[in-house]
């Protein structure tokens, strides 16, 4: 190609990335959501969704589409046409976990989503039953050693990010354990605080009020910072367990080969939302904290995040067919 061809070529790609810039987006926004109305993810979809489509100029309508650790919700905006207009709030199950967990998963991570940014991160708490004697990681850690197999900790499910959490926990502490599946938080909660299961890792909010009752004790958070919601349990670095790092982040990705110009413009003005204090307060007391994050770093993130999950679900024996 000559010269002067490359460079009409340039100048009218340039171009059109400038058109659709202007006038992107045209109409309104669908956001995936790959989890059922009412869950925690979902509460901050629609919470970050409401600022985020005030700043775009166009409603975003949230899309609940559950089922199968969120792949299924995923998987059709891995389908949709590549134009700005099908977006996905994903997490970490779906598109962290869910590659090692799923035999036969329809999507690639990689191949299949352009990163936009990660949201907000909502790293994990050990809890602990206060019929167990220990006020610290560290006594705990002694305590199962000395019971191994006598202790049993509960998820939301097998290969979920609070299963695999303390199968981390596990593998970096050697203390033996039971897993005992439930089909979720609200199942687990009356059992842990009865003492029927010793350990349950999950987000903040749902165990806060127990934990101020007495009825169970907070020990360690999987993060590199302490919680403005319990500020006394240290992180994992400060309790000695500098490798137990895991949240149930939230971040949006669009279909691959979504035009440049609408990713920016898709990131920037997901950004200022972030920013505005009233959301970063709610989305605090909701045990999660605000990120942003460019789309390259939040693709460097998930490249992380893959490689970091492979090893625990294949050490966990956790497979989903």
């Amino acid at each position: 190609m000559k010269t002067g061809s490359i460079v009409l070529s340039l100048l009218l790609s340039l171009s059109a990335a400038s058109v659709i810039a202007q006038s992107y987006p045209a109409k309104p926004i669908r956001l995936v959501v790959p989890f059922p109305a009412g869950e925690s993810i979902d509460a901050t979809a629609r919470a970050a969704g409401q600022l985020w489509a005030a700043n775009l100029g166009q409603q975003i309508i949230v899309d609940n589409r559950g089922g199968a650790g969120g792949t299924i919700g995923s998987d059709v905006v891995a389908k949709s046409p590549p134009d700005g207009y099908t977006l996905l709030w994903g997490n970490v199950g779906p598109l962290a976990i869910g590659p090692s967990l799923y035999s036969k998963l329809p999507y690639d991570v990689a191949k299949n989503f352009a990163p936009v940014s990660q949201a907000a991160t909502l790293p994990f708490v050990m809890f602990i039953s206060a019929a167990v004697p220990a006020n610290t990681v560290q006594e705990f850690i002694a305590y199962g050693k000395a019971r191994p197999n006598a202790l049993n900790f509960g998820s939301t499910g097998i290969g979920s990010g609070i299963h695999l959490i303390t199968e981390m926990f596990k593998m970096q502490t050697g203390v033996a354990m039971e897993h005992v599946p439930y089909k979720g938080v609200a199942q687990a909660m009356p059992e842990i605080v009865a003492g029927r299961i010793q350990v349950a890792f999950n987000t903040i909010p749902a165990f806060l009020p127990h934990v101020k009752a007495g009825r169970l004790r907070a020990l360690v958070i999987t993060a590199p910072k302490r919680s403005t919601l319990l500020p006394q349990v240290p992180s994992a670095p400060e309790a000695g367990l500098p490798q137990l790092l895991g949240s149930s982040w939230h971040g949006v990705v669009a279909p691959a080969g979504t035009p440049p110009a609408a990713i920016v413009k898709l990131h920037q003005t997901l950004v200022a939302a972030l920013a505005v204090p009233e959301l970063r307060d709610l989305l605090i007391s909701q045990g999660a904290e605000p990120v942003g994050s460019s789309p390259d770093e939040f693709g460097r993130f998930l490249r992380a995040e893959l490689a970091k999950w492979a090893p625990i679900v294949q050490a966990s024996g956790a497979k989903v067919d």
